[in-house]
């Protein structure tokens, strides 16, 4: 089967990291680099869990260092959210894997003109680098086939009552990559809230027995407790979406839409409107539901994946 070329843009956080464990045990993505946004942390820690998460995975891409903060405003991050470092609940030890000499915008633009291919960016984080790509190198558009990004939310937001986090902090990006003619394929909290995962679930992937079975279920045993402290009996594992629904549309319902940013509202900034109806200027689509046990037996399976391997 040939695979699918892709550039994984995150900023590891938990759902990142499991994002790309999924990834990587797919046979049908083929990793071309891996590039780094601050978001959930600062550059400098979401870039060294990302060093860590790629060596535990076996991804051997090149890895690039990217954007410190938004194109035009204040960053902010998820504070500890994620714990003091970003990927809390069990001590990686230090990866032996080095930064590309190219930083996250340069490495897209290698990947991308040495593709024979277009080249499908699955973001997992703020939009900075996707956005900077896109006005530094427009004449690569035709390159890129399509965004899947893990951001926004019809009906509602989570750090605001409009947004969602990775839009929220640097919605300039956003808008940038949705407006950019590139279709974006949107997993929002429409659906991202709907993958929860529970402690029966976590559970299973413990008794598989293995180091990385260990380090999973360790990693959303803290997820867990940070969502249970606000009232959650199950936790929302948002980035394997963006992940499966290029491997495994099947398990989704998934819409065509024309899909907007707001960037200038003072109660909604970083909201996303979607139309459904408005079919000529449709820019994407948006991912609304999810088969929830089909979704843990993809989690299931990519942790078997490594069955054998030590951590």
């Amino acid at each position: 089967m040939k695979r699918i070329p892709v550039i994984l843009d995150g900023d590891p956080g938990h759902d990142d990291a499991i994002a790309w464990m999924v990834a990587a045990a797919s046979h049908i993505l083929d990793i071309k680099a891996v590039t780094t946004v601050a978001g959930n942390k600062d550059i400098e820690n979401v870039t060294r869990n990302t060093l860590n998460v790629c060596s535990l995975f076996n991804i051997e891409a090149p890895i690039g260092k990217g954007a410190h903060g938004p194109l035009v405003v204040e960053g902010i991050t998820a504070g500890d959210f994620h714990g003091e470092t970003g990927l809390d609940g069990v001590d990686l030890p230090p990866s032996d894997m080095t930064l590309s000499e190219y930083s996250a915008v340069e490495l897209m633009v290698k990947v991308l003109e040495d593709s024979h291919e277009p080249v499908v960016i699955i973001g997992t984080g703020a939009q900075t680098n996707l956005a900077t790509l896109l006005l530094y190198r427009q004449d690569l558009k035709d390159k890129i086939r399509a965004f899947y990004i893990m951001g926004g939310g019809i009906e509602n937001g989570n750090w605001t009552p409009a947004a969602e986090f990775n839009i929220l902090v640097d919605p300039e990006a956003a808008r940038i990559v949705f407006e950019s003619g590139i279709p974006v394929i949107m997993s929002g909290l429409d659906v991202t809230e709907k993958a929860l995962v529970y402690p029966e679930d976590v559970n299973r992937i413990r008794e598989i027995g293995t180091p990385m079975g260990h380090i999973v279920s360790s990693w959303l045993d803290f997820f867990g407790e940070t969502h249970a402290a606000m009232g959650y009996k199950g936790w929302p594992l948002h980035d394997p979406c963006a992940v499966l629904s290029l491997i495994k549309p099947d398990m989704f319902e998934i819409r065509e839409a024309y899909l907007q940013v707001e960037t200038k509202g003072l109660h909604a900034r970083g909201g996303i409107l979607a139309d459904f109806e408005d079919k000529e200027n449709f820019n994407g689509k948006v991912v609304l539901n999810i088969d929830r046990e089909a979704f843990i037996e993809e989690l299931i399976k990519a942790v078997e994946h490594f069955t054998g391997r030590e951590a």
